[in-house]
């Protein structure tokens, strides 16, 4: 894992709450979890239940883990997967988590531990054996990680608000967009400076245009948004993500078809599948 190389496996693709089933088994029911490797860095972005078969195949690779884990935001469905995260539970790991959107009012570690309390959870997050650092930033910071690699950020539209990544090694780069409301007719700007000229670029796309009028307010995009989104960003490629616990496996199919006919290249993410840049 050294030089310039850059890779995304989508861990869980779903928004809201999982779910699994035979309806959903081709594209994954898990909720929101990234696994990027750049250069030489193992990176995590979100928690959601996707975390836990991630920690499983972490477990293979052996310990110790270098880690740095980035969050977009702290809804339940992005961070519900940290208490059965195996790899938190090994004294030789070593963890720097990451948020953008929490302060100054409030913190990740709070955030955390607040989860992980009486009367929601039966074990505090001091049990984890690994050791943890805890970092609040204020969107649009940059993290310079080493060995080439950077993290640009962004602020997003979004519910007690979130926060955008664009990683960066060797003249490559992947963003990942989720969650985020668009305004019809209005690109954000933010977003564009963000994914201006990216590789790939992992968006939110929760509804489809016919869909989103029922849901204004509710801090999400739209497929149709993404594509014009990579276009006028001169982006390579867009990857459709966050999907809709309602949107099947037979409605994924359709909007895979429309989009790479919209745009060649676009595809609709799967649970397990890697994506190398």
């Amino acid at each position: 894992m050294t030089g310039d190389r850059l890779s995304v496996t989508f861990w869980g693709v779903r928004g809201s709450i999982a779910c699994p089933g035979p309806a959903t088994a081709v594209y994954g029911g898990n909720t929101a979890c990234l696994e990027i490797r750049a250069a030489d860095k193992l990176l995590i972005f979100d928690a959601g239940t996707g975390l836990k078969p991630f920690g499983g195949a972490l477990g293979k690779e052996g310990a110790p883990l270098d880690v740095d884990w980035f969050f977009t935001h702290t809804h339940f469905d992005h961070i519900q997967g940290i208490p059965f995260f195996s790899p938190l539970y090994d004294k030789r790991n070593r963890f720097r988590l990451r948020a953008g959107h929490l302060a100054p009012e409030m913190n990740l570690k709070q955030v955390l531990s607040e989860m992980m309390s009486a009367p929601l959870f039966p074990i505090p997050i001091g049990i984890f054996a690994a050791e943890l650092e805890f970092h609040d930033f204020r969107a649009g910071a940059t993290h310079v990680l080493g060995n080439g690699v950077s993290v640009r950020t962004a602020p997003l539209n979004h519910p007690n608000r979130a926060t955008g990544y664009r990683v960066e090694v060797g003249g490559k780069s992947v963003c990942y967009v989720t969650d985020t409301e668009h305004v019809p007719g209005r690109p954000d700007a933010q977003v564009l400076d963000l994914i201006a000229g990216a590789d790939l670029v992992i968006y939110d796309c929760t509804y489809t245009d016919a869909e989103y009028p029922a849901h204004v307010g509710w801090g999400h995009s739209t497929w149709q948004e993404g594509v014009r989104l990579v276009e006028k960003a001169g982006a390579k490629r867009l990857a459709i993500f966050h999907h809709d616990p309602d949107h099947n496996d037979a409605f994924m199919d359709a909007i895979a078809v429309e989009a790479a006919r919209l745009r060649p290249g676009t595809f609709v993410a799967k649970e397990g599948t890697t994506i190398e840049l």
